[in-house]
């Protein structure tokens, strides 16, 4: 890779922008650093690799004084620390030796066979321990994925809006990501098939459809039940694999579960999920089921990636699932995410009421459709300065779309703050109206305002 070069022999900025040799603003954009030595020497896919504008506003949202809506991160204060500690120090007297050593790829056992009574709570209940393939976080096992199944310019087709996490995996794969539409019923069926018809018949290679069923991130939506047998049904006639993702899927706030794309079809879904939604994010471990020619190339991809997983993770985990009553916890989890949500739910509509939104039925997420007019990745430098944190829509779209919507985090916040937040959030709001109104630009939207405003004094 070679860029033009002034007079100084340095690279032109222009040929800078976009080199993976860069630090991030706020905004998620990228801050080269213009004298880096090696900038001629990356790999071509190194340039593909961009940056999380969730990570980006980590520093900022930080910050005690700011009410972060924009992290996924769980709220941890319901684990028993104390007790857990205690028989992890036993677990460390007892088997340190273990622990502390290197593993298999495939993952403990001890731990591979737990995870079948989390995953017969959704309908699996066909696997047994050596189908199961423990990863270092749900972000390696969509990456082992990638890296087994995709060549560069493959197509991944994936729900708009796509979860972040994964754009940064196909990205750095070269990967063609095409989207297929959703409403409040999650993936349309019809958009599954058209889309796939499309790209067959531009010569490409569709490789998977990569799906959050449950509790979209960010989109909040969930697959409804009589939408999955068709999803099976279209994949299995144009022979493009199923990447099922599902962190969320024991979080519903009622306590249903949704039966698995892979209860009901064991050829051709790959199941992925994790412990980072329902236990702990800091452990660093999920798992993957896949059909046996899958599974072996994933166990080969483990190894030469992490070479495996880390077994004091692995046993931290297992020590929890094997002496609390986790179904418990998570059931109280349910409630509280559930309090927030209304929390959050009351708040939009009693301070943002010309916004819209689908009120989810559990995960962590409200994907909000603010006015025409406003753009919510130009607004965040003002929403910081205002004390409130939220990630700008077009972070979970790789041609720059979703300018007209923000994701919301319920999860973490206590439910004073979230509604703090939603305030300060509408002052903000408030004031763009105002500032596009002066300009032409958000008429209608502004005359909708007013109008809510006459509704609520009535």
């Amino acid at each position: 890779m070679s860029g033009n070069k002034n007079n100084s022999g340095k690279p032109n900025e222009a040929e800078h922008h976009g080199s993976k040799a860069s630090a991030t603003d706020v905004s998620g954009e990228s801050k080269v650093f213009k004298n880096d030595p090696w900038y001629d020497s990356y790999a071509a896919r190194a340039d593909n690799m961009r940056a999380s504008e969730i990570r980006a506003l980590f520093a900022t949202a930080s910050r005690p004084d700011v009410v972060s809506l924009a992290g996924g991160m769980p709220y941890l204060d319901y684990l028993p620390f104390k007790e857990l500690s205690e028989l992890i120090a036993k677990m460390l007297v007892d088997k340190g030796d273990v622990a502390w050593q290197y593993g298999s790829a495939q993952g403990d056992p001890h731990l591979r066979e737990d995870v079948l009574q989390i995953m017969a709570l959704e309908g699996i209940k066909d696997v047994q321990p050596d189908d199961v393939v423990i990863s270092n976080g749900s972000q390696n096992a969509i990456d082992l994925v990638t890296r087994i199944m995709c060549d560069p310019g493959d197509v991944v087709i994936a729900e708009a809006p796509n979860y972040v996490g994964a754009l940064g995996v196909f990205s750095s794969f070269q990967v063609d990501v095409v989207n297929a539409q959703t409403d409040k019923d999650g993936l349309i069926p019809e958009s599954f098939e058209e889309t796939i018809k499309a790209q067959l018949a531009a010569g490409k290679k569709v490789k998977f459809l990569y799906t959050v069923p449950n509790f979209h991130n960010p989109a909040g939506v969930t697959m409804s039940v009589e939408r999955r047998p068709r999803i099976i049904e279209i994949a299995r006639k144009y022979h493009v694999l199923i990447v099922e993702d599902n962190p969320y899927g024991l979080l519903g706030f009622n306590g249903q579960t949704y039966p698995a794309l892979r209860s009901m079809d064991a050829e051709n879904v790959v199941y992925l999920s994790s412990f980072s939604k329902i236990i702990a994010p800091g452990m660093r471990i999920a798992w993957i089921v896949a059909p046996p020619g899958i599974r072996k190339k994933l166990i080969l991809a483990n190894e030469a990636s992490i070479l495996c997983p880390p077994n004091m993770s692995q046993m931290t985990i297992t020590t929890y699932l094997d002496n609390f009553d986790w179904k418990n916890q998570i059931s109280q989890y349910r409630g509280m995410y559930k309090k927030r949500c209304d929390t959050m739910d009351a708040a939009l509509k009693e301070y943002l009421p010309y916004c819209s939104w689908n009120k989810p039925k559990g995960g962590f997420y409200i994907w909000l459709k603010i006015p025409e007019g406003l753009n919510s990745k130009e607004m965040l430098p003002r929403a910081i300065t205002a004390k409130v944190a939220y990630v700008a829509g077009t972070g979970f779209y790789l041609d720059g779309s979703g300018t007209h919507h923000m994701r919301l985090s319920f999860c973490y916040p206590t439910p004073d703050k979230i509604k703090l937040g939603i305030q300060r959030l509408a002052g903000v709001m408030n004031n763009e109206l105002k500032t596009a109104e002066l300009f032409g630009t958000a008429k209608a939207d502004a005359d909708a305002r007013r109008s809510s405003s006459s509704d609520k004094k009535d």
